[in-house]
């Protein structure tokens, strides 16, 4: 995924030729890497679609024809590590009737087991009812069953000291740590400079991001320890996209920019068009769409 994206011009070229002679671009299909850029991610699974950060929904995107999906990870009281974006689980589980009197319901103040009981699905549609919050050990075995790629957040690593080492030991005893993996399958990200450092440290080897908008200042720094930098669309321009592409990553390889999260055709058109190397998106569909009409 260091390749960097063509120009729009080659871009649309490219994509007249490939319709002339009847080829098509699958997201998990063989060929040169640079045919699929962007790169479409999809957002907590198909998250437009099926409850977020659920086996379903990693499993939609797979259905749909995605094989790079987004998750965040957070642990529990007693050190599990599962699969949910809020530090608390009240809008996407029905921990408020299940546990009413544990208000705030933060995931760390529950036991795995407790978060086990939850129903992850029926906010979302009584079609999901019963679907429950996974296990990042869970989580792990379900994307190499569906054989994805994954792009892994550490979320909120404050609240959570050690989770860095500890989301490395699941990978590793969950076979994601190997050359095949670490090379091609998987990035860990976080908005936490210092929790990406930490991983960088821990496994040097491993394809890191910071997420967020860094100023040009910091990008050399960052730069030592990272390969890529995920902003919010609306925080970035041609000229930001460029100044990151002009530096050397941690792997010696020129940084790379996934933004988030597009679920429109203009939007996508937009960041395509700055250079973006990936974009990461609930409807990924939608963009997957975009991108190959233009």
């Amino acid at each position: 995924m260091y390749v960097r994206s063509v120009s729009a011009a080659t871009a649309a070229y490219l994509g007249l030729t490939l319709t002339v002679f009847g080829a098509t671009t699958a997201s998990a299909g063989p060929g040169p890497h640079w045919l699929s850029n962007p790169i479409v991610y999809a957002h907590r699974g198909a998250s437009a679609y099926a409850p977020e950060n659920t086996l379903a929904a990693i499993d939609l995107a797979r259905e749909m024809g995605f094989d790079w999906v987004e998750n965040d990870v957070q642990r529990t009281s007693d050190g599990e590590l599962v699969v949910v974006h809020d530090d608390t689980l009240a809008r996407t589980t029905d921990v408020e009737q299940v546990f009413p009197d544990r208000k705030p319901w933060r995931v760390k103040d529950f036991t795995a087991a407790e978060i086990a009981r939850l129903d992850a699905g029926s906010w979302f549609g009584q079609e999901f009812a019963g679907v429950r919050v996974p296990t990042l050990r869970q989580y792990m075995e379900r994307v190499q069953t569906n054989r994805q790629r994954l792009l892994l957040e550490i979320k909120k690593p404050e609240l959570y000291p050690g989770i860095e080492e500890q989301t490395l030991h699941v990978l590793e005893e969950t076979g994601w740590l190997d050359e095949d993996h670490v090379s091609r399958r998987l990035v860990v990200q976080s908005f936490s400079v210092d929790s990406v450092r930490t991983v960088h440290e821990l496994r040097p080897d491993l394809i890191t991001a910071i997420l967020g908008t860094p100023t040009l200042a910091e990008l050399p720094r960052y730069a030592e320890f990272t390969d890529r930098i995920n902003p919010w669309y609306t925080t970035i321009d041609d000229d930001w996209v460029a100044a990151v592409h002009g530096l050397v990553g941690a792997h010696g390889k020129a940084l790379e920019v996934d933004t988030w999260i597009v679920d429109d055709a203009e939007t996508t058109l937009k960041v395509r068009d700055m250079g973006v190397d990936g974009i990461i998106s609930d409807k990924p569909d939608v963009v997957r769409k975009a991108v190959r009409r233009y």
